[in-house]
């Protein structure tokens, strides 16, 4: 089954929680804190492995979480980090952050792989917050939340050249001949299912990648029909090979087909109008053609290859000029920068460190991810972690933002769940 396009959800690891400990022995005095720092949390990572064609393994998953690093223990023992948690996707696959809509990684390299999710650093322990002022810190960190995603994961087949048309005009034919690929043949519309690759090889030995495309009928751009399912498939194409049905055996108007296909080819990517294109003219030992063929060139100011795939006739003239023309065009990314999720721009990007609004019972509420993460990795079981938690939301300027705002004294404040009392 070809399976090009699922939803998924990725959770990276979260990191393993840092130890409170201290060091007890018969003749070490004040021996001091001895608790090590927690493990970093499962990456997600996906690889591209070249066996693999079709998305079928991850069709039933809804969710791929990485384990959590192990947590720190006394004798200064840090916690073992999580292996990486790996899945295998073909080549081509694109993965899109849902949320976002920017494109987190374009696996279209051999061996390639991407860190989808990052996992959670450790936690420290209470020796990582040993100073001259508190040799004996009596508290350690939780383990960092691991990132959590909702993704969208497809394939767009990587292919040099692209044959689309309406549904039997020939395209299976033509890569059949070409090719060693062998797609389903009939007499009747949409026996293409499935993009079908072929490696094709010119007189002089120059290969590239063809894909034969199921046929597409007015509204594909919308869905209709097998519809965009497959039209993204050609983005990646560097050359566009328009078959049409010289003959018009399906009682269609050749020229009318080759503007409909153009239409939904505009309809839903205008770059795919700046590709080159060819046409290739097929089914010319039938009737009509010929008387067709005169009357298409008039209308159409594109390079045009009589071909009849049925005889294997006039393709090898089709070969060797899409090789040329392969020759002349650079191998281009199909994003722009401004499509694709850049680490280095988030990592630096300033974002408000908090926000503060209020429920309608009157609650403060903080919320922020800078916030949230303190929170999340502050053990409230000791006094220190809680003295220092109400340290650092004063230096972010909390407090008196709240005071600005008109917080008073014992006012409730929610962080997340969990709810304090404001103190003056």
């Amino acid at each position: 089954m070809f399976v090009d396009e699922v939803i998924l959800k990725v959770e990276a690891g979260n990191g393993g929680d840092g130890c409170t400990a201290f060091r007890r022995e018969k003749f070490v005095p004040m021996g001091g804190p001895y608790g090590g720092n927690g493990g970093h949390g499962s990456d997600i990572v996906f690889v591209v492995d070249e066996g693999l064609h079709t998305l079928l393994d991850l069709r039933y998953q809804k969710t791929i979480k990485g384990p959590k690093g192990e947590n720190g223990r006394g004798k200064n023992q840090n916690g073992k980090g999580a292996a990486p948690t790996v899945v295998k996707v073909p080549l081509g696959t694109v993965v899109t952050d849902m949320d976002t809509g920017l494109i987190i990684a374009d696996l279209s390299h051999k061996n390639q792989e991407e860190i989808i999710a990052k996992g959670g650093r450790g936690g420290r322990g209470n020796t990582a917050f040993k100073t001259q002022t508190n040799t004996a810190p009596d508290y350690s960190e939780n383990g960092e939340e691991g990132e959590k995603k909702l993704l969208k994961v497809e394939v767009k087949l990587l292919a040099d050249v692209g044959l689309v048309g309406l549904p039997s005009v020939g395209k299976s034919t033509i890569i059949s001949c070409v090719s060693a690929s062998r797609p389903k043949i009939a007499a009747y519309h949409f026996t293409t299912l499935s993009p079908n690759l072929g490696v094709v090889r010119a007189s002089d030995n120059r290969s590239f990648v063809m894909a034969d495309l199921p046929g597409l009928i007015e509204g594909a751009s919308n869905g209709e029909g097998l519809g965009d399912k497959f039209l993204k498939h050609i983005e990646r194409t560097r050359v566009i090979a328009h078959v049409v049905d010289m003959s018009a055996s399906e009682l269609r108007d050749p020229y009318e087909d080759f503007v409909l296909i153009n239409k939904e080819l505009e309809a839903f990517n205008e770059k795919l109008m700046k590709k080159p294109m060819i046409v290739i003219a097929n089914k010319m030992d039938l009737p009509n053609a010929k008387e067709n063929l005169e009357e298409f060139k008039k209308k159409v100011d594109l390079e045009i290859f009589e071909v009849s795939a049925a005889t294997n006739k006039g393709l090898d003239k089709v070969i060797n000029r899409l090789a040329d023309i392969l020759d002349t065009i650079p191998s281009n990314s199909l994003y722009d920068d401004s499509q694709i999720e850049s680490h280095i721009l988030y990592k630096f990007k300033k974002e408000e460190p908090f926000t503060i609004t209020r429920d309608d019972d009157g609650t403060w509420v903080v919320s922020g991810k800078e916030v949230e993460k303190i929170f999340k990795m502050t053990k409230f079981s000791s006094e220190e972690a809680v003295y220092r938690f109400a340290k650092k939301l004063r230096r972010m300027g909390i407090d008196d933002k709240l005071r600005e705002l008109g917080a008073e004294e014992m006012d409730q404040v929610r962080i997340l769940d969990f709810y304090f009392d404001f103190k003056d």
